[in-house]
């Protein structure tokens, strides 16, 4: 299974923006997303930077390689 954390924002425009990153830790809380998402502003390292924070979500996903 994989998994994804995507933290989603707005920007100053009223624009939906998302980051995904892979391998979050089991187990992660609001708090700790919210958190991150905060950082994520605070850094203002993106040329279309995310104002608010909205939510999170936890993405689980199973993945089957076909072999030849």
């Amino acid at each position: 299974m994989a998994k994804t954390l995507r933290l989603k924002f707005t920007t100053g425009a009223g624009d939906n923006w998302s980051m995904s990153l892979r391998y979050p830790k089991d187990g992660i809380t609001l708090a700790e997303a919210t958190a991150a998402g905060q950082a994520v502003i605070d850094s203002a390292i993106f040329l279309k930077n995310p104002q608010t924070f909205v939510g999170a979500e936890i993405i689980d996903r199973t993945v089957t390689e076909i072999e030849a």
